[in-house]
């Protein structure tokens, strides 16, 4: 008798490709058979009042009533809680005087708004600390101050 042409490589390769084969075909016949359990209810998710998904759905009797007047959409615009007079009163944070621009701390909302030397009206060197007076537009990156002058007790 003659040996097999087969060297074991070649058998061990077979019976991987084979292996495979067969596992393919158990995964598919366990997803077809997923299929027909699966039903409509099982896919169902459920939001509750918190905004957390269940599996529950929810309860009727707790149900609120909104008014579609209520409902904002978008970001709120920014009510005027700004005080009456126009002009505020804060120190300068921040200054870099090779630029000229920099930061004044508003004493009453505590916000730092930008400014630049071209908006200071007096001809006045700032410096970190001072006290000055200023009103507030929007700029073209957000509010900066204009009509800077020091404080004058």
């Amino acid at each position: 008798m003659g040996r097999s042409q087969e060297t074991f490589n070649k058998k061990e390769v077979r019976n991987k490709k084979e292996k495979k084969r067969k596992d393919k075909e158990k995964k598919r016949l366990a997803r077809k058979e997923a299929e027909k359990k699966g039903s409509l209810d099982d896919m169902i998710a459920y939001v509750d009042e918190n905004g957390n998904i269940t599996s529950t759905p929810p309860d009727p009797t707790r149900k609120k009533e909104v008014k579609l007047e209520d409902i904002e959409l978008g970001v709120p615009s920014r009510e005027n809680d700004e005080e009456t007079d126009p002009v505020r009163k804060g120190t300068v944070s921040m200054y870099n005087d090779s630029k000229g621009y920099g930061f004044i701390k508003d004493l009453v909302t505590k916000e730092s708004v930008f400014f630049h030397v071209n908006n200071v009206l007096e001809d006045i060197p700032l410096k970190e600390g001072n006290i000055v007076v200023f009103e507030i537009e929007m700029g073209h990156k957000g509010p900066a101050a204009i009509k800077i002058q020091r404080f004058k007790e």
